[in-house]
């Protein structure tokens, strides 16, 4: 019966592996489990710095003499 969910074989070095296992252990996890989360968790950070990138651009440029007024939106 094929999986449900997509799979990915990581090739990790021995000290990386076992960080991985002692961390899944402490929460009782497996280690599939516990790679999703952490990989879930680097994504949200790259998130946060491409939307920090942004708003600092953002920043940069914004002019209060030419940003619209609260009524002008609503």
């Amino acid at each position: 019966m094929p999986a449900k969910n997509p799979r990915i074989n990581v090739v990790l070095e021995k000290p990386l592996y076992k960080s991985v296992q002692r961390l899944a252990e402490r929460e009782g996890v497996s280690l599939s489990l516990k790679v999703r989360d952490l990989i879930k968790e680097a994504l949200e950070l790259e998130e946060d710095i491409g939307l920090s990138i942004f708003a600092e651009k953002r920043e940069r440029t914004f002019s209060k003499t030419k940003a619209l007024k609260h009524g002008e939106v609503w």
